[in-house]
């Protein structure tokens, strides 16, 4: 038996419109061309596949049994045909990122948002992670694209390094917003909530005020940016946070100013070294790019220039 799929979406459009006119209008063929695929089919399968009734084609009882097999197939096949189309006009696909804590709150939904707004069937998988975690999904596969601190623990990655720097972060009721730059001395008695000791900006704080030789009196420890704002809201101290995260904090009862000497987070954005971006994956890894050179100054932003896919 040699069945070739056209003669079946023939059979399948007939049994649905009920009619040769319905299907060669539905697949966009002749109306010959329809009644030839049905002669050809009722060859192969060597049964009547329709009685005409009034002017109507009926299915046999047999046709009924083969309809139910080939309306699965026919439409799987118009399913993936569907896929490609998007994939092609980038309406579909899935979008893989994952993030550090600090960039998943506000900054990364909403540019997710923005990107998924002229895509809407596009699916998104997205996790925020510490950022060893998220070096380690990019470098398995599970997400195309990762945004995270420093160091890079894998050769097999692609990095966009930029730096962050931070601000330090009052209670509006802190005597100290009376200043428009805080520094060590300044800050001297000032409880701070700071990150754990191994984390970037608190060993940069710390060497900030032995320079300055000022004591520093840490008060909270967590592991957390989005925690340790929620102490500075509720008094309990001052903290080095990031601004990405800050600027998309909607809850208020707080104040920033700059710190001198400056405390800067060195992050990057990074993709795998192995394996090719999807189309999708590009176009969002430019607009994550420009967003970033957006909210930081041009000399610390992540560079432009995406490897061409030929070349990945």
């Amino acid at each position: 038996m040699s069945i070739r799929f056209r003669q079946l979406q023939a059979f399948h459009a007939t049994y649905e419109t009920g009619t040769v006119t319905g299907a060669a209008a539905l697949l966009g063929i002749s109306q010959p061309g329809i009644s030839n695929l049905l002669a050809q089919l009722e060859r192969e399968t060597r049964f009547k596949l329709f009685e005409r009734v009034k002017g109507r084609l009926i299915p046999t009882p047999e046709a009924g049994v083969l309809f139910q097999e080939v309306d699965t197939v026919v439409r799987g096949l118009d399913h993936v045909g569907q896929a490609v189309t998007d994939l092609q006009n980038k309406q579909g696909g899935q979008l893989q990122v994952a993030s550090q804590h600090a960039m998943s709150f506000g900054f990364m939904p909403k540019l997710i948002a923005q990107f998924a707004r002229a895509r809407p069937d596009m699916s998104i998988s997205f996790q925020s992670q510490y950022s060893s975690k998220v070096q380690e999904w990019v470098m398995s596969g599970l997400f195309e694209i990762g945004v995270c601190e420093t160091p890079q623990l894998y050769d097999a990655l692609d990095t966009y390094p930029f730096r962050v720097e931070m601000e330090l972060t009052l209670h509006p009721d802190n005597p100290l917003t009376r200043y428009d730059i805080l520094t060590p001395a300044l800050c001297g008695s000032e409880p701070f909530i700071v990150m754990g000791p191994d984390h970037m900006t608190h060993r940069r704080t710390r060497e900030a005020f032995e320079s300055a030789g000022v004591p520093w009196n840490t008060r909270v420890h967590t592991h957390l940016f989005k925690n340790m704002l929620s102490f500075v809201q509720e008094g309990m101290g001052v903290a080095i946070l990031d601004p990405f995260m800050l600027a998309h904090d909607e809850s208020g009862s707080f104040v920033t100013r700059p710190f001198a000497p400056a405390i800067h987070m060195d992050m990057m954005v990074i993709t795998s070294a192995t394996r090719p971006l999807s189309a999708l994956a590009r176009d969002f890894l430019a607009l994550l790019l420009d967003e970033i050179g957006r909210v930081i100054p041009s000399s610390d932003a992540p560079g432009r220039l995406l490897p061409p896919a030929a070349a990945r």
